[in-house]
């Protein structure tokens, strides 16, 4: 009877004292690599569409059916309440795996591994505006207002205390070195609402886009922001710095991988090799020259004067028109 009394005591005790682990066992999903994310790109911020707007800035993520990490492009939301700040999901190292550890939506922005997403979101909490009054005020330093006519906007400026690179994990080999301070574990435990419907509509339509996995961009998305979830393409698509945001229809034309000497996928037309390089001794000759030189035939080869001009003239003096064809490409 003793024992029959502690048990039916002490499991609702315990399952109390379990509910803040389950809770934050929600924030984050299972998902663990054996390889480093790549560098977050460099890219601008697209304009605000409106008020109530927060930005939520890019991150890799991990596809175990594609066996790679994709770029899921930064993008403007409405906070699903008032009061409430987005916390950014972050990569971190532990137990020779790099873990995943989801945002959330709460009254404080917590720990995100001290990684520097830029537009407000430094390595340690939000600059880039506040609450007040139910209404979010926009620092002008960070947030690109653009032309919306937001009138709730203030101009601080943001320093940053820490080196600024684009390593995106914390921990491991060439990781962040940083711990959550005494307020971000405190954020931690508030209340807290995952990721809502735009958001990872935003990661899904990112994940079947194959010009957004670091295998074919190589560190450098096409579409790197959007200024609204899942809109990839039109106005207010922005690419990478070192990448392109002219690829914005990718079902159409997939990333190149059968050009190897190119700098990188979807590289403009024009700075990329020619696919039949020339040399002096095998001129190209598309049809014969329309105003023939004239000049008389090297004495080894004599030929009888010819009513036609000579389709192929001699290499050491190719026809002008042509040579400026060659170095003046239309």
């Amino acid at each position: 009877m003793l024992l029959k009394y502690w048990s039916r005591s002490l499991i609702p005790t315990l399952m109390l004292l379990a509910l803040p682990a389950l809770s934050m066992a929600q924030m984050s999903l299972n998902v663990s690599v054996n390889v480093a994310p790549p560098e977050l790109p460099v890219y601008d911020q697209p304009p605000i569409p409106g008020d109530g707007y927060i930005w939520t800035p890019g991150y890799w993520a991990w596809g175990d059916d594609i066996q790679d990490y994709y770029w899921v492009p930064g993008t403007w939301v409405l906070a699903p309440q008032p009061e409430y700040l987005w916390t950014p999901g972050y990569w971190g190292w532990s137990g020779g795996v790099f873990l995943w550890n989801a945002g959330y939506w709460g009254p404080h922005v917590g720990f995100y591994g001290g990684v520097n997403y830029g537009f407000g979101y430094g390595g340690s909490g939000f600059e880039g505006g506040y609450w007040q009054g139910g209404r979010l005020y926009y620092n002008r330093s960070v947030t690109n207002v653009g032309t919306t006519n937001i009138t709730n906007v203030y101009n601080k400026t943001v320093i940053n205390n820490v080196t600024v690179n684009q390593v995106s994990y914390n921990g491991g080999s060439g990781g962040i070195r940083a711990q959550a301070t005494s307020a971000e574990l405190a954020a931690a435990r508030e209340p807290h609402i995952a990721a809502i419907p735009a958001q990872r509509q935003q990661e899904q339509v990112a994940h079947g886009n194959p010009v957004l996995r670091a295998s074919a961009n190589k560190g450098h998305p096409p579409i790197a922001a959007t200024a609204r979830p899942g809109a990839f393409s039109g106005a207010g698509v922005v690419g990478s710095r070192g990448g392109t945001a002219s690829v914005v229809h990718p079902e159409a034309h997939p990333a190149p991988e059968a050009h190897p000497a190119a700098a990188r996928p979807g590289a403009p037309a024009e700075q990329r090799p020619p696919a039949e390089p020339r040399t002096a001794a095998e001129p190209r000759q598309a049809q014969p020259p329309p105003h023939p030189t004239g000049a008389p035939q090297p004495a080894p080869q004599p030929k009888p004067a010819a009513p036609k001009p000579k389709a192929e003239p001699h290499p050491e003096h190719p026809p002008s028109k042509e040579e400026d064809r060659e170095h003046h490409p239309s």
